[in-house]
């Protein structure tokens, strides 16, 4: 077995340890699949390849409401509401 397959196997870094071999974390994401970095202990970041970060932003833009639903979500009674005591900024004439 290869050392990228052995580190991409070994899908956790501590932070110091990404840091200092921060192009073997990438190469890991690349070939074997999310790489999760730890500070103290605690898991506080994940590394992915490309490929991984595009499909799950067609699936997030797949997932989202479209226009219509979210106009069609918006209270449709006549009660009132509160506003806010605001007052208009006043811009200086150009």
């Amino acid at each position: 077995m290869d050392q990228l397959a052995s580190l991409a196997m070994d899908a956790v870094w501590t932070l110091q340890d990404a840091k200092n071999r921060f192009s073997a974390v990438v190469d890991a994401a690349a070939c074997g699949g999310p790489q999760k970095v730890t500070r103290r202990g605690k898991w506080v970041s994940v590394v992915l390849s490309a490929e991984d970060y595009e499909r799950l932003q067609r699936l997030e833009q797949a997932s989202a409401p479209s226009l219509g639903e979210l106009l069609l979500q918006m209270p449709q009674d006549d009660e009132r509401f509160e506003r806010l005591p605001l007052t208009p900024r006043e811009f200086p004439c150009i």
